[in-house]
């Protein structure tokens, strides 16, 4: 092993690089820019004696440690007091405020490693070069946690009026949760919208007591009552529940069935040996050049299988046309419309933070980390294909 190598895995190295050199100036500068917010606030510097002036400075409050992105640094945050209407009243800093301990980026680095699975010994390990042997006791990752609840609380109450989805995407998925002293698995509903730029945003997160039609009747409804406009379309599995609620909320909003779900569907009725005739007549369905061509496809499936497996004929018929809604947009839209893998794909993540952790003490708990994985940033989810190509169908839509 190298010596660099080595230097970089012990936990007590004393590193003399580049970062080394410019830590020994932070304090300095932080030094200069709490003397300008002084200065800001009072109108006045140390010395002068205009007519601008509203108050004084008394020396600085005892040196303390800041853990910065460089590196922990001692620094002495200025005192002043403030005349007011009031009388007077001590200046508080709000580049470093009172009781700090940490930069903002620190706290999302802290944050980011819980986040994606690391209790708070591994991450007291993973940033021990930055920390510097600084003190991360377990109720200082508390307390950010703590933030991030009342972030998720805030979130899945806000007005949804200013918000504008011409597309919704609605599935679950199930998580281990503790509840009455046994880890039962138990369904997360989400919803996610697409607006007008194609951006998808996490709209909905919520933990029901099943899939049932009254439980996602509950989701759709409190988008509604949050204000959320009637979307053009939805995007959604085959569960009858879910389809039902959607029908009910936003009668006039169009339902596509996920074309893979009802693949698995189909696939289930058949026997096993048939698997790749019946894929080809399905995609003959689903990967059609345009919708007449598809319903083309769509009656001669039904008229073969009618005679060769009548329960798989009979599983595509219950999805009807709403199997082939996607058809209506342009042909760049097909692939993000025809199916529900923006949730899929979500729900994937979702499961690969989870599986570190067999399961969460509460349901409360669990939510705040799968909307904080979205909410930090660490799920990223990127536009729909051909988004490009919405505006023109809003024109032709307002035609």
């Amino acid at each position: 092993m190298d010596e660099h190598t080595a230097e970089l895995l012990n936990p007590q190295a004393n590193f003399h690089d580049l970062e080394t050199l410019v830590r020994s100036r932070v304090r300095d500068l932080i030094a200069a820019i709490l003397d300008e917010e002084v200065t800001a606030v009072l109108g006045a510097g140390p010395h002068d004696r205009g007519a601008e002036r509203r108050g004084y400075r008394h020396g600085h409050r005892p040196a303390r440690k800041l853990v910065t992105s460089l590196g922990p640094v001692e620094i002495e945050v200025p005192r002043a007091r403030l005349g007011t209407e009031d009388g007077v009243e001590e200046f508080q800093s709000r580049i470093v405020p009172r009781y700090r301990r940490r930069t903002r980026r620190v706290d999302a680095a802290l944050l980011s490693c819980y986040l994606v699975g690391a209790n708070s010994r591994k991450v007291k390990l993973a940033l021990q070069p930055l920390v510097e042997g600084t003190a991360l006791s377990r109720s200082a990752l508390s307390r950010l946690v703590k933030r991030l609840q009342g972030l998720f609380e805030a979130w899945r109450e806000r007005d949804l009026s200013q918000e504008s989805y011409r597309f919704l995407v609605a599935d679950g998925m199930y998580l281990g949760v503790r509840l009455a002293r046994r880890v039962v698995r138990v369904p997360v509903q989400a919803v996610v919208g697409v607006n007008e730029e194609g951006e998808k945003v996490l709209l909905e997160l919520r933990i029901a007591p099943s899939e049932s039609g009254k439980a996602w009747e509950g989701a759709m409804e409190g988008l509604a009552r949050r204000n959320l406009a009637a979307p053009e379309a939805v995007v959604l599995d085959g569960n009858a529940g879910l389809v039902g609620s959607v029908r009910k909320t936003w009668p006039e909003a169009k339902i596509q069935r996920c074309t893979n779900h009802k693949w698995e569907n189909v696939k289930a009725k058949a026997p096993k040996h048939c698997h790749g005739e019946l894929k080809r007549d399905y995609q003959a369905i689903t990967y059609a050049e345009d919708g007449v061509a598809a319903r083309k496809a769509h009656a001669e499936f039904l008229a073969k299988w009618w005679k060769l497996v009548p329960e798989v004929a009979r599983s595509l018929e219950e999805a009807g046309d709403e199997l082939l809604t996607f058809y209506d947009y342009p042909p760049a839209m097909w692939k993000s419309l025809r199916t529900s893998n923006v949730i899929e794909r979500l729900n994937g993540e979702f499961r690969r933070r989870t599986k570190t952790q067999g399961s969460f003490p509460t349901e409360e708990s669990a939510l705040v980390i799968l909307f904080g994985l979205v909410a930090s940033g660490t799920i990223q989810m990127r536009k729909i294909d051909g988004y490009y190509r919405m505006p023109e169908k809003a024109e032709d839509r307002a035609a």
